[in-house]
C-alpha cells in the first residue's frame, strides 16, 4: 500500500513573521535611514510687529537755488570765463560787458552831483546872510523868503543828483554779473560779442547744495499724508534719507487731480543730481507687519530670499516678497507666515546646507 502523500501544515501566522525577519537579517546589513542633523544656526522667529504703514511714489529732484541770470544794461559780452558744467564759486565774475556807454554816464551824474552841491553851498550861505540882515531889520522879509526857496530847491537839486549819481553807478555795476552762490553753470545763453539787451537771459546755474522731490500724489491720500507730515527718500543701494519738511500744496490739478508734495532733503545729498527720478515714501498710519532684519535677506539679482529651518531641522531657501526698509529692517510682503523660523545668518546657512550634501554625494553609486 503506498505511503500517504504529507501535506504542509499551515505554520501559525506569529512564527511566519518571525521567520520572515529572520531571513530579512541574514540577507545582509540594510542602511538605516537616519534622522536629519539639527543646524546649529541663530535662528529668528517670525513674529507681527506694529510699524508704519507706507506707500510710494516716483518724484523728481529739483535744486532748491536755480536762477536764470539776465543783463539789466545794454552791452556788448566781453567776457565768459565759464562754461557749461563748470563749478562757480559765490561772488565770481559769470558775465563781463563793455562798459563804456556806462562808465560816461556815471562821470556825467557825478558832475552834475559836484554841480549840485556847489549850488546847494551856495544857497545854504545866501540863506544864512539873508537871515541875519532880516534879523537886524536891514532887508525886507520877501528876501528871506526867497532866500529860503533858493535853498529849498538846491536841496531838492543835490538829492536828485545824489540819486543819479547812484543810479549811474549800478548801471556800471550791471556790465559784471556775478554768481550769487556756489553751484554748477548748466546753460549759457549768449556768446562773447553779441549785444544785449536789458531782461535778455544769459547764463543758467543751480546749486547741489540744497535739494528737495516734487511729487504728485493722488487725492485720497493727501489728508493722511498732510497729518503725519512725514517722509523719506528711498536710494537705489537701499538708503533712506528722511524729509526735513514736507509742504503739500494748498489745490489740486484741475487736469490729473493729483496734489503736489514738496519734499525738502537735509544738506548736500551726494549721487544725486537734480532731474533725477526718484521714489519718495510717505507715512500714511500705522499697521502690522511681518518684519526681518536686512541682513538675514539673500538677493540674487531681482529675487530675494530667506533660509527658512521647518520644525524637521531641514533648511530650504525659499522667495520671499520684500517691501520697505527703515532702521535695518525689510517688510516681508509674502512668502513668510507668522511663526516661522528663518537663519539669522544666510551665509552659515549656506554653509550647513553644503555640509550636509557633501556626505550624500560620496554615499551615491559610482562616486569616487
Amino acid at each position: 500500500m503506498p505511503a500517504p502523500l504529507l501535506r504542509p501544515s499551515r505554520l501559525p501566522l506569529a512564527l511566519a513573521l518571525a521567520l520572515s525577519l529572520a531571513l530579512a537579517g541574514c540577507g545582509g546589513d540594510a542602511p538605516e535611514a537616519s534622522a536629519p542633523a539639527t543646524p546649529e544656526l541663530a535662528l529668528i522667529e517670525v513674529a507681527p510687529a506694529t510699524g508704519t504703514r507706507e506707500r510710494s511714489w516716483d518724484g523728481v529732484i529739483e535744486a532748491v537755488d536755480s536762477a536764470t541770470l539776465s543783463a539789466q544794461t545794454r552791452g556788448r559780452v566781453l567776457e565768459l570765463p565759464f562754461d557749461v558744467n563748470d563749478y562757480v564759486e559765490e561772488g565770481q565774475v559769470l558775465v563781463r560787458f563793455t562798459d563804456v556807454e556806462q562808465v560816461s554816464g556815471q562821470r556825467q551824474a557825478e558832475a552834475a552831483l559836484a554841480a549840485a552841491r556847489a549850488a546847494a553851498a551856495e544857497a545854504e550861505a545866501d540863506y544864512t546872510r539873508t537871515a541875519s540882515l532880516v534879523e537886524r531889520q536891514l532887508v525886507a522879509r520877501a528876501q528871506l523868503d526867497q532866500a529860503i526857496a533858493r535853498r529849498d530847491a538846491a536841496r531838492a537839486q543835490l538829492a536828485s543828483a545824489q540819486a543819479g549819481a547812484r543810479g549811474a553807478g549800478e548801471q556800471v555795476d550791471y556790465t559784471v554779473i556775478r554768481a550769487p552762490y556756489s553751484g554748477i553753470l548748466t546753460e549759457r545763453h549768449v556768446r562773447v560779442g553779441e549785444s544785449v539787451q536789458p531782461g535778455q537771459p544769459l547764463v543758467s546755474g543751480l546749486s547741489l547744495d540744497r535739494l528737495r522731490v516734487s511729487v504728485q500724489v493722488p487725492q485720497g491720500d493727501v489728508a493722511a499724508i498732510r497729518e503725519h507730515a512725514s517722509a523719506a527718500l528711498l536710494l537705489d543701494d537701499g538708503r533712506r534719507v528722511p524729509a526735513s519738511e514736507v509742504i503739500v500744496f494748498p489745490y489740486a490739478d484741475p487736469a490729473t487731480h493729483a496734489v503736489a508734495v514738496r519734499v525738502e532733503l537735509p544738506g548736500a545729498q551726494t549721487g544725486l543730481q537734480p532731474g533725477m527720478a526718484a521714489k519718495v515714501a510717505f507715512k500714511l498710519g500705522e499697521a502690522e507687519a511681518l518684519r526681518i532684519p536686512d541682513s538675514a535677506l539673500v538677493r540674487r539679482s531681482e529675487v530675494a530670499a530667506v533660509y527658512v529651518v521647518t520644525a524637521e531641522g531641514r533648511v530650504q531657501l525659499r522667495q520671499v516678497r520684500p517691501g520697505h526698509r527703515a532702521d535695518g529692517e525689510v517688510e516681508i510682503l509674502a512668502g513668510l507666515d507668522a511663526g516661522e523660523r528663518i537663519a539669522a545668518d544666510p551665509i552659515a546657512a549656506r554653509a550647513w546646507l553644503a555640509g550636509q550634501r557633501a556626505p550624500a554625494a560620496a554615499a551615491e553609486p559610482g562616486h569616487e
